[in-house]
């Protein structure tokens, strides 16, 4: 695993970025040579977190129905 110094993290930030995208290695960054971060890929499942619900909702019922009875509504008396 690649180690960065935070100064060095702050002025390449975003190239850094780029690099952990494309080579999907992490860096880890320190401070006063101490680990203090780690900056990972996200996993492709955490990139769309919706898709893990997908096929789990089942319906029962009409989604077209009212959802209150004509009788229910004052306005209407």
């Amino acid at each position: 695993m690649k180690k960065v110094a935070a100064t060095e993290f702050k002025a390449k930030c975003l190239a850094l970025i780029d690099q952990v995208h494309d080579t999907r290695k992490p860096i880890t960054i320190t401070k006063r040579g101490k680990a203090v971060a780690v900056l990972q890929p996200v996993a492709e499942e955490d990139a769309k977190p919706w898709l893990k619900l997908r096929g789990t909702v089942t319906w029962h019922g009409d989604p077209f129905a009212p959802v209150v009875e004509e009788d229910e509504i004052d306005a209407l008396k």
